[in-house]
């Protein structure tokens, strides 16, 4: 169903010294769950660690809520960046980028967390650069299709050059390594692709090739072949390559239908590895049972389609490039949501990936609450655009 679109659902409409920025109410309040139900589930979940490590209870869950507002301040700013800025930076945003992931790979720059070298400290703040470096994919995705749409519908060529570039960066991350960034910033270009219309034979080419690529790289490391056995049989070696695996399906175990309670997990008691971090999902399976866990699925559900309805509306307006932002960054936190869901629950093999505005983490939280800045201003900007075109159609589901 479709009507003449003159004045859109806009949702909560802010205004400052005379110019107006409409928010989308639904995905503002998805958003803003998130992060305050993973605010709640990293201190129930690191409690303990505060006391081992730093001699504080509070100490994890006071330097979150620090991460939280830095991220809310890096949200405002980057809400404010106009999005033909974004695509003109576009480039040099993806050099920067591959000066960051070389940086994190030197000794005495780069930070070295369980045999891994993916972070850097900037003012105080632990970031993860592939984390940032997802961001910069998806912008420089947007502006390639953008400039080069006809030949990304009619050329393989067209569909392959970027891959180029971002090999560079691939193989950079698998440096330190890092396979599942690797995998997230290919799968969400694949997909950028694929709604830009490419040929069907020629993306089913191109994402065997990856697919057959990625196999090969799993194959020639044996650490990620040990992940692989785990997953297919996860209690084999429970004490030891499986031991973290086991762990967590013993959390959603414990948790049945409505969980052990708030607070009462047995596995977070140095059981569970990484339990505020990349395995807080568990933790909720745990505590708060199967309502928790859909809780967190329908909350995700709810930003991704969001994202779709803003690329979708973007689209309607004329704005390509902010349309594919908008779509990447939906594909971005919804595939890495759904691998670290995956994870947790034994669907998956083992990969180091948070769960997006919930893991404890400062650069995490800060690069996705930037993310969904330019996903909020690229609604707005549509909005407007829209609501100056009266004449303009579209469904009534881009509210």
């Amino acid at each position: 169903m479709s009507a003449i679109l003159a004045a859109p659902k806009r949702g909560l409409v802010l205004q400052w010294r005379g110019s107006r920025f409409y928010m989308d109410t639904l995905l503002l309040l998805a958003s803003l769950a998130l992060l305050l139900f993973g605010y709640v589930m990293v201190a129930s979940a690191s409690l303990h660690l505060g006391d081992k490590f730093a001699t504080d209870s509070f100490y994890f869950p006071r330097h979150q809520l620090l991460h939280i507002l830095l991220g809310l301040i890096t949200g405002g700013l980057a809400a404010r960046v106009r999005l033909e800025t974004w695509q003109r930076l576009s480039m040099p945003l993806y050099f920067l980028g591959l000066i960051l992931l070389v940086l994190v790979l030197v000794p005495g720059i780069g930070k070295v967390v369980n045999g891994s070298s993916r972070w850097i400290n900037l003012a105080g703040v632990r970031i993860q650069v592939s984390e940032v470096f997802k961001l910069i994919a998806v912008i420089y995705m947007a502006s390639y299709i953008d400039r080069h749409i006809t030949v990304v519908r009619t050329s393989i060529s067209g569909m392959i050059r970027p891959f180029f570039m971002l090999g560079i960066a691939a193989a950079l991350l698998l440096k330190e390594p890092d396979f599942g960034a690797t995998a997230v910033i290919m799968a969400v270009a694949l997909g950028m692709l694929f709604l830009a219309g490419a040929s069907l034979w020629q993306f089913s080419a191109l994402i065997t090739a990856v697919l057959g690529l990625g196999a090969v790289l799993i194959f020639a490391a044996p650490y990620r072949v040990r992940r692989l056995l785990s997953f297919l049989d996860p209690f084999d070696d429970p004490l030891n390559s499986d031991y973290q695996l086991s762990q967590a399906l013993i959390a959603f175990g414990r948790g049945e239908w409505s969980g052990v309670g708030l607070g009462s997990s047995i596995q977070k008691m140095f059981y569970l590895p990484e339990a505020h971090t990349d395995f807080l999902f568990s933790v909720i399976g745990e505590e708060l049972g199967l309502v928790g866990v859909t809780s967190v699925i329908l909350l995700f559900m709810v930003m991704v389609w969001r994202a779709f309805v803003i690329g979708q509306l973007a689209e309607n307006s004329g704005t390509r490039f902010s349309a594919f932002q908008a779509y990447g960054i939906g594909i971005w936190f919804g595939l890495q949501a759904f691998i670290n869901m995956g994870v947790n629950m034994g669907l998956l093999p083992t990969k180091g990936l948070t769960l997006p505005l919930m893991s404890y983490g400062g650069g995490s939280i800060m690069v996705m609450c930037a993310a969904l800045a330019v996903l909020f201003r690229v609604r707005s900007d549509a909005i407007a655009a829209v609501t100056a075109k009266p004449r303009l159609k579209a469904p009534w589901s881009v509210g």
